[in-house]
């Protein structure tokens, strides 16, 4: 199909009623035109206030409502930047960011009706503060840095009000700051952390020679986005898609009760710890080679084994884990900073007396079928399925599995500056035991 006519149909698409919608949805589906196939289009000129958010962005607006000083749902990084810093252009490629990205000027209010609206602004100031530690004593200001970071992470956000993104560096030393992000879930994912940087070095760098960043347009933003997939789902793909997760997941809903030393709390609420572990070079081989001989990806083979952990230690054989997608399969949401994220629940039904590669196949088998239907959100699954629900326990999976390609490129050497990511310490937790498994570009 020629572009041209896509966007024009697409824009008809957006702007009639919902009942022209389903006809047009089951015309193309009749045709054999996938969804894939059409481009998401901007929202017409001048929109921007009151506007629905999506799906994710609604649990996210509960989630705060219900624990608004929580931590658990907030993007936090560190970079320590050893040289010479210019703060100015520091500050100015961050505003540049905020003005290129309108999820970073978005809040989102209720209205006399109890309708969740996302309000994009023109402008959004970002807070900025300076903090010198330069008078404080050598021997103590490493763990003086690390205490105002961390304040910075765990000071609550109001989605009301904004701004939901929140920079702030620290002075160390005449050549030693540390720059810390942070930012709501609601409007940004692990993938938009990544573009902040990217962005910001290319930011950084342009300002330092006095010119502008030579970034490509970006084709759409976050609520074209929302609106495009709101459309397509209310048109028919919902029912489709949520077919399939019907017959993965069948219509009981088990709830993982992995062995703990504490009886559990009532509403659920916990701060993280963190363990860390690297995988001997000799081991991911082994598992790479076991993972290619099933056609299955390193990412199966890990949890395919994490899925027979839990069944050994929780003794059940229903085993069920939440795992994250980028969403991001459209090639004009590759670059733009929003809640792109959907997290899928994928099931395997563990048979001691099975092999692991019968265990490999199942796990493939649940990827691959999940990744074709990636696009509902998992607030609209949980609602069509309506588990048993209580705030102690989250719906449909209690642990989460998320593995990640960490490019470190990203962190390039800015002139005059090193950078390197700094660590900082546990924030509240989401899940009952979240295994995040990073596979570097050099391969550990």
């Amino acid at each position: 199909m020629d572009r041209s006519v896509a966007v024009r149909l697409m824009e008809r698409f957006g702007s009639t009623s919902a009942e022209n919608r389903r006809v047009f949805y089951d015309k193309m589906r009749s045709e054999g035109v996938a969804l894939s196939q059409l481009p998401i289009v901007p929202r017409p000129a001048g929109a921007g206030g009151g506007e629905t958010p999506s799906a994710a962005q609604l649990r996210q607006w509960f989630l705060w409502r219900l624990a608004p000083s929580s931590t658990a749902y907030h993007i936090s990084g560190a970079l320590r930047l050893e040289g010479v810093l210019d703060v100015s252009a520091l500050w100015a490629s961050f505003a540049a960011l905020v003005e290129r990205h309108e999820s970073l000027r978005t809040v989102f209010r209720a209205d006399a009706e109890g309708r969740v609206e996302q309000h994009i602004f023109a402008a959004m100031p970002i807070e900025a503060p300076l903090i010198d530690l330069g008078e404080v004593a050598e021997a103590e200001r490493e763990g003086r840095m690390r205490e105002r970071a961390q304040a910075i992470c765990d000071l609550p956000f109001d989605l009301t009000q904004g701004p939901l993104l929140r920079v702030a560096v620290i002075r160390t030393g005449e050549k030693e700051h540390v720059l810390v992000v942070v930012m709501h879930h609601i409007v940004s994912d692990g993938w938009s952390m990544q573009i902040i940087v990217e962005e910001f070095v290319a930011q950084y760098r342009a300002r330092l020679r006095g010119e502008a960043a030579a970034l490509e347009p970006l084709p759409i933003q976050y609520a074209d986005y929302a609106a495009w997939q709101r459309n397509w789902l209310e048109a028919g793909e919902k029912e489709r898609q949520l077919s399939y997760w019907r017959g993965q997941l069948g219509a009981e809903h088990p709830v993982l009760q992995l062995p703990t030393d504490h009886p559990r709390k009532a509403e659920g609420g916990y701060r993280a710890g963190r363990y860390a572990v690297e995988a001997p070079a000799r081991l991911i081989a082994a598992l790479q080679r076991r993972a290619q001989a099933e056609e299955a990806t390193l990412f199966m083979a890990l949890l395919a084994g994490l899925q027979a952990l839990l069944h050994r230690y929780a003794g059940e054989s229903d085993i069920r884990v939440g795992v994250p997608i980028a969403n991001r399969h459209r090639a004009e949401t590759e670059g733009v900073v929003g809640f792109f994220v959907n997290t899928q629940v994928l099931r395997n039904v563990v048979e001691p007396r099975r092999s692991f590669s019968h265990l490999l196949r199942r796990t493939r088998e649940a990827a691959l079928g999940a990744q074709a239907h990636q696009d509902l959100p998992f607030e609209q699954l949980v609602e069509a399925l309506q588990p048993d629900r209580n705030l102690g326990t989250n719906p449909l999976f209690q642990v989460m599995f998320n593995h990640q390609r960490q490019d470190r490129r990203a962190l390039q050497d800015l002139p005059g500056l090193r950078l390197t990511e700094l660590s900082l310490g546990d924030q509240g937790a989401q899940f009952e035991l979240a295994v995040d498994s990073v596979e570097d570009s050099d391969g550990r």
